[in-house]
């Protein structure tokens, strides 16, 4: 029997190369563009698929975590913020100042603060590089 797009995939294998994780991303775009009904074989080989595909990318891919200050940035440029919007979560006028041009690193308030508020991960504030800085 041929494999086509509709048959599922009884040869699953580990993904060791890049050419693998090609092959897995084109199937898997191949399964999404089925919708398959939820607990069937498409179902089952999207899940498995996917799983590979994410141990390979943690891997091969890592994405380093980004900067705080880059990270807040980024966060009021796309909410059209300005440094006034950042004083509830940071404190004065001046404060927010310091902070954001590297003069002053944050509080624990302050670093609480933002992770609620603007769903930053804590491990973005407080990782190993940040802590050389202060």
């Amino acid at each position: 029997m041929t494999k086509t797009a509709t048959t599922p995939n009884s040869a699953i294998h580990p993904i060791r190369t890049d050419q693998d994780y090609r092959e897995a991303i084109t199937r898997i775009d191949q399964i999404l563009d089925l919708n398959p009904e939820p607990e069937t074989e498409l179902d089952d080989e999207l899940e498995v698929l996917s799983t590979l595909v994410h141990a390979y990318e943690q891997v091969h891919y890592t994405i380093s975590t980004p900067d705080p200050i880059d990270a807040i940035k980024y966060i009021m440029e796309e909410n059209g913020w300005k440094n006034k919007d950042l004083e509830p979560l940071i404190g004065p006028k001046s404060r927010v100042s310091e902070i954001l041009s590297r003069k002053r690193y944050f509080t624990l308030q302050q670093i609480n603060n933002l992770h609620k508020a603007l769903k930053i991960p804590l491990d973005v504030f407080i990782n190993d590089r940040t802590l050389e800085l202060i």
